[in-house]
């Protein structure tokens, strides 16, 4: 069973959640794109949140300043973390001069307001989940998406609501967090999301 938890933290690695993310909104969204523009858009967030911040770890392991890529302690945390929030601003900042992916804009506001709650726990001593603030963060942004859009998306609610208990419950057997850890990044994530919808919409 070690494997299978393992696999499912891979899978669900909090890097990816972003792209997921953006993926189900051009996927899911009323709003008319052309196809060209949907893949720039992809293209973007995919090089920005995957591509580059693999390279980031890299450069951190080899410059010795993490020991390895699962981001174990507190103090190697903080600087991928503070990363993250500036690139999300920056993504959110990108995607509102576009003028026609506002919602994922907002979302990408809500990942660094979630991000920063995280960084402020760090210098408590609490290490929260990445991996389940990022499924709480999708959950929370699909919840935003169905009411905005009045779209019927509770079946895919119900799958992400599975989904973040078997991701916790990875994270939990493989004693990467404590449950408290693991509870708390689930609602930062996905309570970041109400609370930038309420905020910019």
């Amino acid at each position: 069973m070690k494997l299978f938890y393992k696999f499912v933290s891979y899978a669900f690695h909090p890097i990816l959640f972003s792209f997921i993310g953006s993926f189900l909104y051009i996927l899911l969204s009323p709003i008319h794109m052309v196809k060209r523009q949907e893949y720039i858009i992809l293209t973007i967030i995919f090089i920005s949140t995957y591509i580059l911040p693999i390279f980031l770890l890299i450069s951190l392991k080899k410059l010795k300043m993490i020991t390895s890529y699962q981001l174990s302690t507190i103090e190697e945390r903080k600087f991928p973390i503070l990363f993250f929030i500036i690139l999300s601003l920056m993504l959110a900042k990108m995607l509102l001069g576009i003028k026609i992916a506002d919602l994922l804009a907002y979302s990408f506001f809500a990942i660094s307001i979630a991000l920063s709650a995280t960084y402020i726990l760090l210098f408590f001593r609490l290490k929260i989940s990445l991996h389940t603030l990022g499924i709480g963060g999708i959950l929370g942004f699909i919840m935003v998406m169905s009411i905005y859009y009045q779209l019927n998306l509770i079946g895919l609610i119900c799958f992400l609501f599975l989904l973040s208990g078997l991701i916790a419950v990875s994270r939990l057997k493989l004693k990467a967090h404590k449950p408290n850890e693991v509870y708390i990044g689930f609602l930062i994530g996905l309570i970041a999301q109400l609370l930038s919808y309420q905020l910019f919409l």
